[in-house]
């Protein structure tokens, strides 16, 4: 029998705990250390950095990193898999192995490339196809101790090197899904080990310990940390992160498209959740590309208003905002008043409500010193106590998120090895059109019984992030009772009520019964995605938990 792969994660993403790639080497054993450097927002910013410097484009952090561990890793026989390559995983592969030259450490560095579909969409500052895994495992076959890639799905970091230790092909389906679902969990760090947890008061999560998978021939796994670090391991803390950034039960990849629906999680002793039964299908035949762009320019000024006549301030200041307005006529011009303030406070801070002002416009003039200058010039010409959060400044470029296709077999996925070798990866040879699951049946409702009206998230947790312009948060309850009752009572109309922002919005509802879960995806709250900073809450991160907060009525035989 094949032994077990122990793959763990040493980052979530780029700007993660800086010393988790020695406590990973150092924690416990483990046959593969990864990365996650990735994100639309970083794609973004390596972007920008590459239009100053050609040779940048990759997540420096990573180098540091690896500087103070590269010896460690050889000396355990682990192998390093990352995403660090960012645009540029050939310059990054080099740095590494100028690193490896360097310190004395003998390594052989490969890495993926093909992502870069530049070239098709000429305007973009980014133009990158989510690989999958199979040019990982190509890379590892032939005997790297380190792979660098660019953009490959998150999961890939996993599924290549099961791929290449249990030797699976292509169409084990069942098998690579099982990865792919180890390697969301894995994706974003100590969000599977408690972090950012909606019952985090559960366990200590002062410092989190990254996670951990083992891995098993048939797909199924069982997710852990290492003894004696921080956090929790949950079938809690595994659902959050499972329901994270996801849509419907179809979970598609460019391997394969793993059934959420299908997922088992058994609680396998303490910080040990066994994952099973995942199914998979052939993957779509087109795969994802993300694109990034500069969007315009944007600016902001927050207007401090204090004590009494709060809504009369800032009346008073958006109407004198409106004459400048006239002139610099911004594209876009959005205000939000958010009353933070209490009566009676007993501190200023606490007397104080925010009036944002947020501008946008293609033209940088337009949000710059025209509105900046305005708002300082009310400086003693506005409301009493007039002041401002920090002085306002120049207008800053802000980016733009979309999403495109192209088939599969369009792709140059090509794996590179130490030697310079180039090994072709091909596309899969069988392809499924993506379909919507059908709504599976819904347990049987609570018998009525009294209620009392409280917070959704005394029953319930929450996780909620981006995809683009949309926002997702995923609902679960811990009892099947929980379920039976939230199953037919946070329909799409009540999550609108719940949330206003959504009330105009498509929302599609999607049901997850061994998850016991609902997961909601809200399309164009984001605007244009992240980098455009489109809300108060850019990726929804929070979103799950205002979601938590609001009331209704709920049965209390489950309070």
């Amino acid at each position: 029998m094949t032994a077990p792969l122990r793959v763990g994660n040493a980052s979530g993403f780029y700007g993660d705990r800086f010393d988790a790639l020695r406590e990973m080497l150092t924690g416990g054993e483990l046959d593969v250390v990864t990365g996650d450097y990735l994100a639309e927002l970083t794609m973004l910013i390596l972007g920008r950095d590459r239009l100053k410097d050609p040779s940048a484009g990759y997540a420096r952090t990573f180098l540091r990193q690896l500087e103070e561990c590269l010896g460690l890793a050889h000396d355990r026989r682990v192998r390093v898999v990352t995403n660090a390559g960012g645009l540029n995983p050939a310059g990054l592969a080099d740095a590494v192995r100028e690193l490896a030259g360097r310190l004395g450490v003998p390594v052989r560095v490969a890495h993926v490339e093909g992502d870069d579909l530049g070239a098709r969409h000429p305007g973009s500052l980014t133009a990158h196809a989510y690989l999958g895994g199979f040019g990982i495992a190509a890379c590892l076959s032939e005997g790297a101790d380190i792979v660098v890639t660019g953009r490959v799905t998150d999961a890939a970091l996993v599924t290549g090197p099961a791929a290449a230790h249990f030797g699976w092909a292509p169409t084990d389906f069942d098998r690579l899904a099982g990865a792919v679902v180890a390697g969301h969990v894995l994706e974003c760090g100590t969000q599977a080990t408690g972090g950012n947890h909606a019952f985090f008061r559960a366990g200590d999560v002062r410092r989190p310990g990254f996670p951990l998978a083992e891995l098993h021939a048939d797909g199924s796994c069982v997710i852990t940390k290492h003894p004696g670090t921080g956090g929790f391991v949950d079938v809690g803390t595994v659902t959050a992160q499972l329901l994270y950034e996801t849509g419907g039960a179809r979970y598609a990849g460019p391997d394969v498209t793993a059934r959420l629906d299908t997922v088992r999680l058994t609680q396998d002793g303490p910080d040990r959740v066994r994952i099973d039964g995942v199914r998979g299908e052939a993957p779509p035949p087109d795969l994802k590309v993300g694109l990034s762009r500069i969007g315009g320019h944007r600016n902001e000024v927050v207007f401090v208003l204090t004590g009494l006549d709060i809504e009369a301030k800032a009346a008073l200041v958006r109407q004198q905002m409106g004459d400048v307005f006239e002139k610099a006529r911004p594209q876009e011009a959005d205000w939000e008043l958010v009353r933070t303030d209490r009566a009676d406070a007993d501190t200023e801070e606490g007397a104080s409500a925010l009036l944002r002002l947020v501008v946008r416009d293609p033209d940088e003039a337009a949000v710059g010193r025209a509105l900046t200058g305005a708002a300082v010039e009310l400086a003693l010409a506005s409301y009493p106590g007039f002041h401002v959060l920090a002085p306002p400044g120049r207008g800053s470029p802000y980016g733009v998120f979309e999403a495109a296709y192209v088939p599969q077999d369009t792709v140059e996925h090509t794996a590179v090895l130490d030697d310079g070798r180039r090994v072709p990866v091909p596309p899969p040879a069988v392809t499924l059109a993506l379909d919507a699951v059908p709504q599976p049946p819904l347990p049987d409702p609570l018998p009525a019984g009294p209620v009392r009206n409280a917070p959704l998230g005394l029953v319930a947790g929450a996780r909620s992030g981006d995809k683009g312009g949309d926002a997702n948060v995923g609902v679960w309850v811990r009892t099947d009772e929980a379920w039976r009752w939230l199953a037919h009572t946070l329909t799409v109309d009540r999550f609108r009520q719940l949330i206003p922002e959504s009330a105009r919005l498509t929302v599609t509802r999607h049901v997850l019964p061994e998850l016991r879960a609902l997961n909601f995806v809200v399309e164009g709250l984001l605007g244009a995605g992240a980098a455009s900073r489109h809300r108060f809450d850019p990726q929804a991160k929070a979103l799950g938990e205002w979601l938590r907060s609001r009331h209704l009525d709920i049965p209390e035989v489950l309070l």
